[in-house]
């Protein structure tokens, strides 16, 4: 069994798939109009979703970003913040949603792809793939495997190896920037104006809040060059006038009452659930492919 990572205290409560939502939307901001971003897709039943579902428009579009020129019509991708990664048992997991979101949506498999983004690299996920799957696996571009052999189209994506010039949002999508790399961010949003700076809110309060130790860090060791105090400053000043900050800790104070109120949902989700496992065992998957998706032992699946 693959070990757990826990988080340090300092990172707990960090809204890192809001904030990826918010950046592959930037990754792709030049085919904006021809595409359709849906995060936290759901698969008939809150507990099951897909992180972001991607649609473009128009089958015609032909998507050159490196991320993306694989895309066809329907596009899932999973993200794991930069504590986690994609495990063998989360892989075929996201595949169950793959073919649950074909059965549900009437989906032609032939229009669908699926995505995983982590900040490592997917060593015993790609060992698995080619020793167990039998599934060939290419480094087409820097940081991006590409995986043939399956009927879908899969890509793994390391950010922490994607290109600095072409996917800055991705790849200082991060808990560990170095002082540089959170200027040259810092930097980058203050040029987009206040519109395009408001639609990043999120990002701007991961990465301030994942990095503050290292921007503490660097204030003690005084270095001149990126004056961390000047850094820390101009974050503060982003997220103000975004008004993100205030909102935030609004959020957070109803996701304390919300906790209530989701106990009182959780028997319905349950049957949900046991819904979904139902209709998995109609359509002919496996009891470890319905675990792996529903997360039910088997004796609650008949």
């Amino acid at each position: 069994m693959e070990k757990e990572i826990k988080k340090p205290p300092e990172e707990e409560g960090i809204p890192w798939h809001t904030a990826f939502f918010e950046a592959i939307q930037m990754e792709l901001d030049e085919y904006s109009r021809d595409l359709e971003f849906t995060p936290e897709f759901p698969l008939n039943t809150r507990p099951l979703q897909i992180d972001v579902v991607i649609i473009k428009k128009s089958r015609d579009v032909a998507i050159q970003k490196n991320i993306a020129s694989f895309f066809r019509k329907e596009n899932i991708t999973e993200y794991k913040s930069p504590d986690d990664y994609v495990s063998v048992d989360d892989f075929y997991k996201v595949y169950g949603y793959a073919c649950l979101y074909k059965s549900l949506n009437k989906v032609d498999i032939n229009d669908l792809t699926l995505t995983f983004v982590e900040s490592r690299y997917p060593q015993k996920l790609l060992e698995h793939l080619r020793e167990v799957r039998g599934y060939t696996v290419e480094e087409r571009l820097p940081g991006i495997y590409t995986v043939i052999g399956d009927i879908l189209p899969i890509q793994i994506i390391d950010s922490r190896k994607l290109s600095e010039d072409e996917n800055i949002w991705l790849k200082d999508l991060d808990n560990r920037l170095d002082l540089p790399e959170l200027r040259r961010i810092t930097e980058e949003v203050k040029s987009l104006g206040k519109e395009k700076a408001a639609r990043i809110e999120a990002y701007l309060y991961v990465i301030k809040k994942a990095n503050l130790k290292r921007l503490r860090e660097a204030g003690k060791m005084n270095v001149p060059e990126y004056d961390y105090v000047t850094l820390r400053k101009a974050l503060d000043e982003l997220l103000v006038e975004t008004g993100y900050a205030a909102r935030w800790e609004a959020r957070g104070e109803a996701r304390g009452e919300a906790r209530g109120e989701a106990r009182g949902e959780a028997r319905g989700r349950q049957e949900g659930i046991l819904e979904i496992a139902r209709k998995m065992k109609e359509m002919g998957f496996l009891a470890e492919q319905i675990q792996a998706v529903t997360g039910l032992p088997a004796e609650s699946r008949n």
